[in-house]
């Protein structure tokens, strides 16, 4: 599967069996699985659920979404403090067949994937605070 760095948006190719191992960037050698959210994309989407045994938490946004734009700081911040699951990020605009998909109606819908299928899912931007007590509640 291909994915994106988070750090410097280079293109990697992580064999399916290596996802799990903690990945690096060929280019800028930083982690691509931990610290950051990473971009999803309709190519990578499944392979990426399928493989990880982490839960993945996705926020998918659009950037004329000034609610996304407003969330997407209290994202990463959560993401920094929490290694033990992978979040990702899906562009809605760049990705409508998956949102369809999904049934993505309106965003920011957030969603947690366990196992390859959707635990919980809420639509709308949300406090640091309600969004930790979301997804403790979700991955309980």
């Amino acid at each position: 599967m291909i994915l994106s760095c988070p750090h410097c948006q280079a293109k990697n190719r992580v064999k399916s069996e290596r996802f799990n191992d903690d990945p690096s960037c060929g280019s800028c050698g930083q982690p691509l699985l931990a610290g950051r959210p990473v971009a999803l994309t309709q190519a990578n989407f499944a392979d990426v659920l399928a493989a990880s045994r982490r839960p993945v938490v996705v926020d998918f946004w659009a950037a004329w979404c000034a609610p996304c734009r407003g969330f997407a700081p209290v994202f990463e911040q959560t993401a920094a403090g929490h290694p033990e699951w992978l979040f990702a990020k899906v562009d809605t605009d760049a990705n409508p067949q998956l949102s369809q998909q999904l049934s993505i109606r309106s965003i920011p819908t957030l969603a947690v994937f366990r196992d390859g299928g959707v635990v919980d899912r809420i639509s709308g931007a949300l406090p640091a605070a309600q969004f930790e007590q979301w997804l403790a509640a979700a991955l309980r």
